[in-house]
């Protein structure tokens, strides 16, 4: 199983020193992928929680955000083997070709190290501030990865749906790896569970408890087989949105959170399910963290894989 650490993308903690330290000390321990987020904006009064803590606050370094893909760059830059994760961009901000292209340079410049995970967003402040139809958001990413695939492995490339249409064109600019990066979706929805049985490489799901993981990776995987897909091409890789505490959590206790022995608990019973990667994201939860904490925070961490 691969070992991910998330970078630092998000708060006061985020600069390029910052940044540049993480991704170089990652990569000296062997961590297989750095990984961003997104976030657009911290609402003032939420219309709805945040799914990924166990009691739906938003983390308060969604006031201050680097974008996702510069930062890939820039930690790219810095590096020189270490893969290259988005966890996750949603979809309706984005148009395909334009996503398309932008990862595509990524992948090209970092000599094929993108890692693409996307979602179809859950924020309602979030969506009325992009302008994005939330009543939209299936159809709209079931043609969003399929143009996203034809720029990519195409040239010419033309695509004609119901919110997307390519003129028949020629985009000489291509991914390194072939034939195309690696797309992770974050579903949890039965829709949206089909979405990737047919269209992505893999899950990447947070917050779900072990037995759900198990239980819906394996539909997942019916689900591609019944497509005619072969379900072991499919990956999942679990983010972990760690809460760490000095004491043990004994009761009720949401998965990553409590003590490093618990989270190794849980770093383990990833494995045990058929997880090909698990990577930790350090600062969604508790208090401000300085960058000699996060790094302190990498080294404990990586012997857990």
């Amino acid at each position: 199983m691969r070992i991910g650490i998330s970078i630092l993308n998000g708060g006061e903690i985020a600069t390029a020193e910052a940044i540049r330290k993480v991704a170089q000390r990652a990569e000296e321990l062997e961590y297989n992928t750095l990984w961003t987020f997104e976030r657009v904006l911290y609402a003032v009064k939420p219309q709805n929680p945040y799914p990924g803590t166990p009691d739906g606050s938003w983390p308060l370094m969604f006031r201050r955000m680097l974008d996702p893909l510069d930062t890939l760059m820039f930690a790219a830059a810095q590096t020189k083997k270490i893969f290259l994760g988005t966890s996750v961009l949603d979809i309706p901000y984005y148009n395909p070709v334009m996503l398309a292209r932008r990862m595509a340079t990524i992948d090209y410049l970092s000599n094929g190290r993108l890692r693409v995970g996307l979602g179809i967003g859950w924020s309602k402040d979030e969506m009325e501030a992009m302008g994005a139809d939330m009543t939209q958001r299936g159809p709209l990413s079931d043609e969003f990865l399929q143009v996203m695939r034809a720029v990519w492995t195409q040239n010419p490339v033309e695509f004609h749906g119901n919110f997307f249409n390519v003129p028949k064109s020629y985009i000489d600019l291509k991914p390194v790896q072939k034939p195309s990066p690696k797309i992770y979706l974050a579903a949890f929805a039965p829709a949206a569970m089909q979405r990737l049985a047919r269209l992505a490489d893999g899950w990447n799901p947070t917050g779900v408890p072990i037995a759900g993981m198990e239980q819906m990776f394996a539909s997942i995987k019916e689900m591609a087989k019944a497509a005619g897909r072969d379900p072991s091409s499919l990956e999942m890789v679990v983010r972990a949105n760690l809460k760490i505490t000095d004491k043990p959590i004994e009761k009720d206790r949401f998965i990553f959170t409590g003590t490093l022995d618990q989270i190794k608990e849980d770093t383990d019973a990833c494995k045990r399910i058929g997880a090909h990667e698990v990577h930790f994201e350090p600062g969604f939860a508790g208090g401000p963290m300085t960058v000699d904490t996060w790094l302190k925070r990498m080294e404990q961490l990586r012997t857990f894989v």
